[in-house]
């Protein structure tokens, strides 16, 4: 899940020509499903050990593709939020915000923007106007498609093994709230694991001091304790 720029940037190509009809089916879902399916019929490939990891919206989304492609063995959310994405973007302009004092009258405004937006998403009912105006980068169709989904709620019908990984200095899907709704949505099931690693940012990269997601532009690699959290537990199924 990226800022609210970033974000506008990213959708922009992708809704041209279907403004009244995209939604987080056609951005993450439908491929994911499409990849398994499609792995299974792969030679060389157990199809009894194909495993889904979806990370930031792609693990927010994951109880979502678990539902489509029950084929897999397994699924691992990573990093992924467990709030309404329109408070995520509001949140993490904040945070963005926050780090930079005074504010200048050109960051004030976007925020105060961020959050009309928000609050027009909020609003949505459905039956709307099919030409409304994009909001945080995405049509009003990706809105109310994310308004009637609960991912954790989700999750805790996955049968199958599902792991829940978070990074403990996530500067955009926060640790103390997201993944304390995870864990609190799946305690007591048998088939989840959740792990929160120390000093990780929301790349699951190790980062000094406060994430500010400054760091992203730095080239590195996942954790060596994620990598191997994942493959222990993929052994273990």
């Amino acid at each position: 899940m990226l800022r609210y720029e970033k974000r506008t940037k990213r959708y922009a190509p992708k809704i041209e020509g279907m403004i009244n009809t995209f939604t987080v089916e056609q951005e993450t879902v439908e491929d994911a499903v499409a990849a398994v399916r499609t792995l299974r019929q792969t030679e060389g490939i157990d199809p009894e050990k194909i495993f889904v990891l979806g990370h930031s919206l792609g693990g927010m989304m994951v109880p979502r593709i678990a539902a489509r492609g029950f084929e897999a063995a397994g699924f691992i959310v990573m990093a992924g939020p467990a709030r309404p994405l329109e408070e995520m973007v509001v949140e993490q302009m904040e945070y963005q915000a926050s780090l930079k004092t005074p504010l200048s009258a050109e960051v004030e405004e976007k925020l105060k923007e961020v959050k009309r937006q928000a609050a027009a998403i909020k609003a949505l009912k459905r039956g709307g106007p099919e030409n409304a105006e994009l909001l945080l980068g995405g049509p009003v169709s990706y809105w109310l498609d994310l308004q009637k989904y609960d991912p954790v709620t989700e999750a805790a019908k996955i049968k199958k093994p599902l792991l829940v990984l978070q990074g403990e200095k996530d500067c955009q899907v926060n640790a103390a709230v997201d993944f304390a709704k995870w864990k609190q949505a799946l305690s007591g099931q048998p088939n989840v694991t959740c792990k929160q690693f120390a000093g990780l940012n929301h790349l699951m990269m190790h980062v000094e001091g406060k994430s500010t997601g400054e760091e992203y532009a730095v080239a590195g690699n996942v954790a060596p304790e994620v990598v191997e959290e994942i493959a222990r537990w993929i052994g273990a199924q």
